[in-house]
């Protein structure tokens, strides 16, 4: 028989697969599945995927367990609110011809905060809404010190309006979780029930066997959207009076704001240290190693040879500009040279020396403080710096208007987008930087572009 496998002997295959198999040399060959594990190669760049950005949500619940827990034993706790509420106030006023009604008001004040942190725990707990704390109760002294600051205490004073606003809430809560359904339930079994119950010489129209359970399939199908709002109501609620004021907030904000600017102007003096230390001093260091040597050659001869010394003196004068140069771009990084001339100066400059074109459209009526141009400058020039580095941008706009006591810095490139704070691009610190001085950053960042940055801030700090 001929052979047409083209190998040796031994490997052949017969031609009969079944004579084959049983010699015991015909084995079925079947591709072997190798995983492959993702190397990247030498030449290519090795690029670590956000999968953060790119992960596909996860699908969210109807209705999540906490709030349908929420829903139903709220009520009992928000029943218990409004009658210490209730029970405060109409023991206070009656009390407050007397010595006692101010002190019990206060006590009550601060007996709503202690409720307002309950319900707090409660509203992050089941319905997943972390609420911050509102400030403590400034400390006074003495007892009219105590009385003053629990009277005067605007984050009592929200707990309590709290505590009797929760009161409608849990009910409407209370409603479309248990008593909705109920309902539907009973709407979808009128039938059955009319049939049962009902005596057999009562005949029941074909529309109310029809109409009720499709009426109950109808609020039952309602169910999870109006327990979806009702949960979002005590969310609401929640952050409005539970939380700290607005003017707690900015409070907090701006604490955190100078704490991170404090920090980072320490960082950036220590940077300024080291380059002072490592570069400046070396340098002059090294004219002053040059100097040496060229006064050693005059005074070791009476004719000392020029062609060393105009060598030692060529050293000297290059190493001089390279301290001067050095110094510059030290004293650059601590206030900008072109803000000497004004903001529209320097950010012109700034414009002319992007590697990515840019185009500048300036509205200076007028002249903020110099520290918000600082800031504006800096912001300025770190986003075209990202523009550059990040973005993949052809052409970039800068956009300011300062006018009413505002502000305003626009930047916008025609790059990939995706721009996002933690991307480790530097805006971040631009948010901290803006931040300190009472303004804010907005980013607008979509995949595929166009990225575009907002900083408002006030023209006097």
């Amino acid at each position: 028989m001929a052979d047409h496998s083209g190998g040796p002997a031994g490997l052949r295959r017969a031609a009969d697969p079944e004579e084959a198999r049983r010699a015991g040399r015909f084995r079925p060959r079947f591709p072997r599945f190798r995983p492959r594990l993702s190397r990247s190669r030498p030449s290519e760049p090795r690029v670590r995927p956000r999968l953060s950005r790119f992960r596909p949500p996860l699908p969210r619940p109807a209705v999540r367990p906490g709030e349908v827990v929420f829903a139903v034993a709220g009520l009992p706790a928000a029943v218990a609110g409004a009658v210490f509420v209730f029970a405060m106030l109409y023991a206070g006023t009656l009390l407050a011809v007397t010595l006692i009604g101010l002190p019990l008001v206060a006590a009550g004040l601060r007996g709503a905060r202690v409720l307002g942190g309950l319900h707090r725990r409660a509203v992050a707990g089941l319905l997943g809404e972390d609420v911050p704390g509102p400030e403590p109760v400034p400390p006074a002294p003495g007892v009219l010190g105590w009385i003053r600051a629990g009277l005067t205490d605007p984050s009592g004073w929200r707990a309590l309006l709290y505590l009797v606003l929760r009161l409608p809430a849990g009910l409407a809560a209370f409603l479309v979780a248990v008593v909705l359904p109920a309902t539907a339930v009973w709407l979808i079994g009128f039938p059955v029930l009319v049939h049962v119950l009902a005596p057999h010489d009562r005949a029941v129209p074909w529309w109310a066997s029809v109409a009720g359970p499709s009426l109950g399939l109808v609020l039952l199908a309602a169910v999870p959207a109006a327990i979806r709002r009702a949960s979002g109501l005590n969310r609401r609620l929640a952050r409005l009076l539970l939380g700290p004021t607005s003017g707690q907030r900015r409070m907090r904000a701006l604490e955190r704001s100078r704490h991170a600017l404090a920090a980072e102007n320490t960082e950036a003096l220590r940077s300024i240290e080291r380059d002072l230390h490592d570069g400046t001093q070396a340098e002059l260091v090294a004219i002053a190693m040059t100097l040496s040597l060229a006064d050693d050659a005059l005074g070791a001869r009476p004719d000392p040879a020029p062609d060393r010394l105009s060598v030692l003196l060529a050293r000297a004068r290059t190493q001089t500009d390279d301290a001067i140069a050095g110094l510059r771009r030290i004293t650059r990084g601590i206030n900008p040279v072109p803000l000497d001339a004004g903001l529209g100066a320097a950010l012109r400059s700034l414009a002319m020396g992007s590697p990515v074109p840019a185009g500048l459209r300036l509205d200076l009526r007028e002249r903020p403080d110099p520290a918000i141009e600082r800031v504006v400058y800096f912001c300025a020039a770190e986003l075209l710096t990202n523009v550059a580095r990040h973005s993949g941008a052809d052409t970039a706009t800068v956009e300011v208007v300062a006018a009413h006591g505002r502000v305003r810095l626009v930047v916008t490139d025609d790059g990939r987008g995706g721009a996002f704070p933690d991307g480790g691009s530097g805006l971040t610190g631009l948010g901290r930087r803006v931040e300190a001085v009472g303004g804010t950053i907005r980013i607008i960042s979509p995949e595929g572009g166009p990225t575009t940055v907002v900083a408002d801030l006030p023209s006097t700090v």
